[in-house]
């Protein structure tokens, strides 16, 4: 079963897709004259604007969401797997997909604002409904929508939430010494009693749990990296030759590096694979582009803030493993440990022995949970697309989803991270083959934005009908 599972990964985690998803950031980016370099302080603004409603969440809530997201497992226990599978230079393709991936998950903001719907009183939205929508042939639309729709649903509920689960009941047990399947009953139980509350209540937990526990972390993690203040020159060096296949050692996996650290920074930052438009979708903004905005400005707090510094002090410490595709290791520093937590609680044992198991533990604990919350909000919006407000399927998924995040538990961690793959990558394939047939009618939006920013509005408006955009949401013209 594992193999086959590793085959169909590597099948859809093959260059094609690396060059896609990068190449579409840097067509973008060119584009939209570098917004993520111009607009920089733009999109730290628009997070602070008001624009709730009882039918979607405040542009704030919607960035604290999607950050929330992008700051859980994957940037945690997800860059030790890069560091096994890619080794140091995973990083710095890391870094590139998050320079132009922004751009791509600003486009995806932009369509997912554009054509979103009211359902049973609340926005819904994202890739779907833009591919619907938005492209042309109404045929080819139709069918990669309803393609998308299903690959979210089955991979987000059966493949991609256990990633989750394992890694929350892989900390606990390690830390505190509970039997894995009593932490598995007591999360899906407080997942379950979350997710039956909607949507705001979802956005609620989120907006509380987030910003202190990313904010202790990344403190703790600069506190290790200070502490070995004197390697970071040694490692920057790592990191780069690494990537570029320089080093002696690691020059042997650069193909492997360059893959494994856009593979891991999409699962970290969802960047192509369409998700977070879903989020973007459920923000009451003024003009779509403002939550593109948004959408780039997460990708570059998961990656900077809370990717870089994990894996910078796994390396300072030199608290990890990389294997060797031949047999072994090509480096070894924790002989016996697992790839995933227990690299990052090694290190920070390293100066404050003792705390890094408890404090990863409660770190993963909280940053998953806030991540299922997103997963299972991704999944009812898609079932919502192919089903409409069927409250059956609904109460289907619900039940199918907590009894998922009970089994991920049981897992163990090569099937889990390989199943959350195959996920993201089914994910991208379609999701970024529409932004390059769609992604124009971004850039027109967004010009449009930028156009009146640079005439003195300090809040544009949008308008459809003027832009020519058709099948836009009514929400729009009312």
């Amino acid at each position: 079963m594992e193999q086959v599972l590793s085959t169909i990964n590597n099948a859809l985690w093959s260059m094609p897709l690396v060059i896609l998803i990068v190449g579409a950031g840097l067509y973008f980016s060119i584009k939209m004259g570098f917004p993520q370099i111009r607009l920089f302080k733009e999109m730290i603004r628009a997070t602070s604007t008001a624009g709730s409603s009882d039918k979607g969440l405040s542009p704030l809530k919607s960035f604290v969401f999607t950050s929330a997201r992008s700051v859980g497992v994957g940037n945690i226990s997800g860059m030790a797997a890069a560091l096994f599978f890619g080794g140091p230079g995973s990083l710095f393709w890391l870094w590139i997909l998050a320079v132009f991936g922004c751009t791509v998950a600003g486009i995806e903001g932009i369509l997912a604002q554009t054509y979103k719907e009211e359902i049973n009183g609340e926005f819904r939205g994202g890739p779907a409904f833009y591919m619907r929508k938005g492209i042309k042939n109404p045929a080819l639309g139709k069918t990669m929508a309803a393609l998308y729709a299903i690959v979210i649903v089955i991979g987000i509920v059966f493949l991609m939430s256990p990633v989750q689960s394992y890694n929350i009941a892989n900390g606990i047990s390690s830390a505190f010494h509970v039997p894995t399947i009593a932490v598995g009953v007591a999360f899906s139980i407080l997942i379950a009693v979350v997710v039956f509350g909607g949507l705001k209540r979802i956005g609620d937990v989120a907006n509380k749990i987030f910003p202190f526990m990313a904010l202790a972390y990344v403190a703790l993690a600069l506190i290790v990296i200070v502490t070995n203040i004197s390697e970071v020159p040694k490692v920057i060096a790592l990191i780069f030759k690494s990537a570029f296949g320089i080093d002696p050692i690691m020059g042997a996996i650069v193909g492997t590096a360059i893959t494994r650290g856009v593979q891991r920074g999409v699962f970290a930052n969802e960047v192509g694979q369409g998700t977070s438009a879903i989020t973007a979708a459920t923000s009451t903004v003024n003009h779509p582009a403002k939550q593109g905005l948004i959408g780039s400005l997460s990708v570059f707090i998961g990656t900077f803030f809370v990717c870089t510094p994990s894996v910078i002090m796994m390396l300072m410490t030199g608290c990890y493993n990389v294997q060797n595709p031949a047999g072994g290791f090509l480096y070894e520093g924790l002989p016996g440990v697992e790839t995933g937590n227990g690299y990052v609680s090694a290190s920070i044992n390293t100066i404050i022995p003792g705390i890094g198991e408890i404090f990863v533990a409660v770190a993963i604990l909280l940053f998953a949970f806030v991540a299922l919350l997103a997963y299972y909000h991704y999944s009812e919006s898609n079932l919502a697309y192919l089903v409409g407000g069927n409250k059956t399927a609904v109460l289907i998924l619900r039940i199918c989803f907590v009894a998922c995040i009970f089994m991920g538990t049981l897992l163990k961690a090569e099937v889990i991270w390989t199943m959350g793959d195959i996920a993201a990558g089914a994910q991208c394939w379609i999701n970024i083959i529409a932004v390059f047939l769609l992604g124009n009618i971004a850039v027109k939006i967004f010009k449009d934005y930028d156009r009146q920013k640079k005439n003195g509005v300090t809040e544009p408006v949008f308008d459809p009908d003027t832009l020519g955009i058709k099948n836009a949401s009514d929400i729009w013209k009312k």
